[in-house]
């Protein structure tokens, strides 16, 4: 008889949402094989597209969901109720399928990473001889072989009124707001992931949805993942969602810099400080928010079973390396990490067009940088050499700077009008390149208000086009491609499949193809110097993002960071240990002067 053993995640990796067309497909892809992934529910126009676009090639009924104050929610829904019966479909075939070679079930325990209990399972029933034993073995495989998640992300700051005929609806129908309720409606049971700090509103929220809240087993069926890049975060956010009567199912810390699209640059906490701090203080965060939790719901007396009372804490941004993300897992005993910009040269796994995805493979360094693209006035990584930065030069240069803004998600700005509107629609862009030479400005500090000006982008339509170009959905030949890859990219320059991916990350094989890559660790410190740097360079002009004091913390911590690196290098495997010191002694001698010497100024 065949030895027992229980389903769990199969994978030690997850893929995060990436952009909003990237991953819009993503679980319909890569689910069945077990592998977790994160839907972008920001933009409901590209998420009808889609729908559509799958429901026809399913053979799938399709009726559209017109606009309306409700649309966004019931697009939402009807997209996620598809994928989720999608994917069901796909599991039982999968499920069903023999163990031959090249079968979607060989396939799903062919990429397992070498370690895991299922994979182990499945290398000894090969080594079988025909006959009940081994059949029984398989049987056993095929009711572990399940699904990975299918999650979904939310920007907690894209949270726009709408209006009606120039009055303001109530906040339901706000654009964060509806999104939750069209998570919170659908038939899934998954993750909502909450990025880019608190919406109390949105939080508050939740507590309308009975699949927030645990069943008499305990068990939710709508988690909630919380997007942080510091322990303190996790804290603030995790005590006011536990004071509602929820529960935070994973803590997922992400770099402030090193990463794909938007960028948080925190005051210098680098990610291994942050893990450390998570490692020790795990079990403090979890005896804190247990009580508070248990309390609010005792109070809402709609609940007296048992209650969750553990969370995941995961990592994602930067890591490259199957050396990584082992010490990742180890080391700091994180229960998963997110790979993601290097999935963009996996078209098995996430959309783009053919033209951005041969650029994407030729970018060096300087083609991928850190833009004021994003009409949010956050930092954003972007490709020079994208299909949307060729078409946002030649809008300058024909004197039409900025888009016609057919979305307006990021519509926020009420400068110039009473209705808000985007910072990188043309209607924007024009008032505010005629108000600027008015503002007074020196002669350096307005060229580099005016570049910051022109440098916005429509992320909104033209993430989207990530998606609709391959597709075909969009046929415009107008049409352009935003690529928010992480700066990470330019370490691998070839397509890759699936497979080749995942024996990639588990260490099987390797798709580094840059000679001189940094460690993750050393990576993200180059970035926070190359950002600080900039920030005391604008500081004189009145540019800077960041107060003085803010900038003080910021390097005072990277040097504390640089302490601990130096400390933890020992637990480095020894041939790299050298090259980490030595990066690690080159970040300390270009941090060290850098602000002493500007606050002079």
């Amino acid at each position: 008889m065949p030895d027992t053993f229980s389903a769990s995640p199969a994978h030690t990796f997850h893929i995060p949402v990436m952009g909003t067309g990237f991953s819009i497909d993503t679980p319909l892809r890569v689910a069945r094989y077990g592998i977790s992934s994160s839907i972008s529910i920001v933009d409901d126009v590209l998420i009808e597209q889609i729908r559509k676009y799958h429901c026809e090639k399913e053979n799938e009924p399709y009726e559209e969901i017109v606009n309306s104050k409700n649309s966004r929610t019931l697009r939402i829904t009807a997209y996620l109720n598809l994928v989720d019966r999608l994917v069901a479909r796909q599991v039982d075939i999968l499920q069903k399928s023999p163990f031959d070679k090249g079968s979607e079930i060989t396939k799903y325990y062919e990429m397992l990473p070498d370690h895991a209990p299922l994979k182990k399972s499945y290398l000894k029933m090969l080594k079988l001889s025909d006959g009940s034993e081994k059949i029984s073995t398989q049987d056993l495989l095929r009711s572990q072989a399940v699904p990975g998640s299918i999650d979904v992300n939310i920007m907690t700051k894209l949270d726009r009124n709408q209006y009606n005929k120039g009055e303001m609806l109530p906040p339901m129908y706000a654009d964060a707001m509806s999104a939750l309720r069209g998570f919170a409606e659908s038939t899934l049971s998954a993750s909502i992931v909450f990025s880019a700090g608190i919406n109390k509103r949105l939080y508050r929220y939740m507590t309308e949805f009975k699949d927030f809240f645990p069943d008499k087993n305990g068990d939710t069926k709508k988690k909630i993942i919380l997007k942080v890049s510091d322990h303190r975060s996790s804290e603030i956010q995790g005590r006011f969602i536990a004071k509602l009567g929820l529960w935070v199912s994973e803590f997922r810390i992400e770099s402030g810099l090193n990463c794909g699209g938007h960028t948080f640059p925190s005051k210098g906490f680098l990610m291994g400080v942050v893990l450390e701090e998570f490692k020790r203080k795990k079990n403090e965060l979890r005896e804190k928010l247990a009580p508070m939790y248990a309390k609010a719901l005792s109070a809402k007396g709609e609940f007296a079973g048992k209650l969750p009372d553990n969370f995941k804490v995961t990592v994602q941004g930067g890591v490259g390396t199957a050396a990584e993300h082992d010490f990742l897992l180890n080391y700091y005993s994180v229960d998963s990490v997110g790979w993601g910009t290097p999935f963009l040269l996996v078209p098995e796994a996430v959309l783009m067009d053919d033209v951005n995805i041969k650029r994407l493979m030729e970018a060096s360094g300087d083609d991928v940088f850190l833009s004021d693209a994003s009409p949010l006035g956050v930092p954003f990584w972007n490709m020079r050499t994208s299909t949307s930065e060729d078409l946002r030069r030649r809008r300058i240069k024909e004197g039409k700077p900025g888009s016609s803004c057919p979305k307006g998600f990021v519509g926020f700005n009420t400068e110039f009008t009473r209705k808000p509107i985007c910072l990188a629609s043309r209607a924007y862009i024009n008032k505010k390149l005629e108000a600027l030479p008015k503002e007074g400005h020196s002669p350096e500090a307005y060229e580099i208000i005016k570049e910051r000006i022109l440098a916005k982008s429509c992320v909104c339509h033209e993430l989207s086009g990530n998606a609709t170009i391959p597709l075909g959905i969009d046929t415009d030949p107008d049409t352009a491609a935003t690529v928010c890859c992480g700066p990470g990219i330019v370490d691998f320059s070839k397509i890759a499949t699936l497979q080749e991916m995942l024996d990639h990350i588990y260490g099987r094989l390797s798709l580094i193809t840059s000679s001189d890559r940094p460690h993750m660790f050393v990576k993200e410190l180059s970035l926070y110097v190359d950002y600080l740097r900039k920030e005391v360079d604008n500081f004189p002009l009145g540019l800077s993002v960041n107060n003085a004091s803010f900038l003080g913390g910021m390097r005072e911590n990277l040097l504390k960071g640089i302490d601990y690196y130096q400390t933890l290098s020992s637990e480095l495997v020894e041939d790299s240990r050298e090259k980490f010191l030595a990066g690690l002694q080159n970040m300390k001698t270009a941090l060290e002067p850098l602000f002493l010497e500007k606050a002079k100024m």
